[in-house]
């Protein structure tokens, strides 16, 4: 498989993480209490959060191996600051 393939699919993934914990916080925010929405989000948070860290440590890896793509790189820092956040608020 190729480099760029390869930061083509980190990087959508990486997106994806950070697009659902922005989720997540909208819907805490508005108070969205349906319960659909409510299933999802306690099927999907905790693979998430597992995510979070293969893929941040996965991408850090692949960041400082190959060349610096400018959408990878900031897929990664928002994967960061998406992570800081989020186990931030555990304590």
């Amino acid at each position: 498989m190729n480099q760029l393939s390869i930061h083509r699919k980190l990087t959508i993934v990486n997106f994806a993480i950070v697009f659902y914990f922005i989720l997540i916080w909208l819907v805490n925010v508005y108070q969205i209490d349906f319960v659909l929405v409510g299933v999802f989000r306690e099927l999907l948070t905790i693979p998430f959060l597992m995510a979070q860290i293969v893929f941040l440590v996965l991408g850090k890896i692949y960041l400082m191996k190959s060349k610096k793509n400018l959408l990878f790189t900031l897929s990664v820092l928002a994967l960061t600051i998406c992570a800081i956040i989020t186990i931030g608020s555990f304590f």
